[in-house]
Order: C-alpha cells, then structure tokens, then sequence
C-alpha cells in the first residue's frame, strides 16, 4: 500500500453512494499537476463522514490536497494510448483557498 498527499482541483462535484450493506461512501474526481503541461486525475473514495462532508462542501474547480492509500492504475484512451491515472482511498481532505 502506498500512502500519499495529492493535491490538485476537483472536477465535476463530489457524489454520496450507498452502498449494497447500507453504509455511505463519497466519490470525487481530482486533477493533479504532474509537471506544468500534464496532469492525472485521482479517483478519490472516502468512507469516513467528516472527509465525506469536506468533498461534498466543494465546488467544480476547487483547490484541495487529499490523503490516503493510493493504487497506481493504467487505462486507455480512444486512440488506444495508455495514461495513467490512481485510485486513492481518502482519510483526510483539506479545502485549499
């Protein structure tokens, strides 16, 4: 497991999901700088209420930084070139402004 800080600007607005036992979860999409030209985006899930409630607080377009386990992944785009994107399971969230 790697352990990471991401910060970046959330795309698209924050959503709450429940899930198949009834427990809530949120999702959220942000993009992340990897140099001045090329960014990432990081699939960011939180189960914990207090992270939940600091996503849903934000708007399209808002700073923040996101800690938690991350899970490098590949995926391919319609021309057929891989990109690479990560998967973090959120603990903590903090609102930059």
């Amino acid at each position: 497991m790697i352990e990471g800080l991401i910060s970046g600007h959330l795309v698209g607005l924050a959503e709450t999901r429940q899930g198949k036992n009834g427990s809530n979860f949120t999702l959220a999409k942000v993009k992340a700088s990897t140099s001045e030209t090329d960014h990432i985006i990081v699939n960011v899930i939180t189960f914990s209420t207090e992270a939940s409630s600091a996503l849903l607080a934000l708007d399209d377009g808002d700073a923040l930084a996101v800690s938690g386990s991350l899970t490098p992944k590949v995926w391919t785009d319609k021309q057929g070139n891989a990109r690479p994107a990560l998967d973090m399971i959120a603990t903590k969230i903090l609102a930059i402004e």
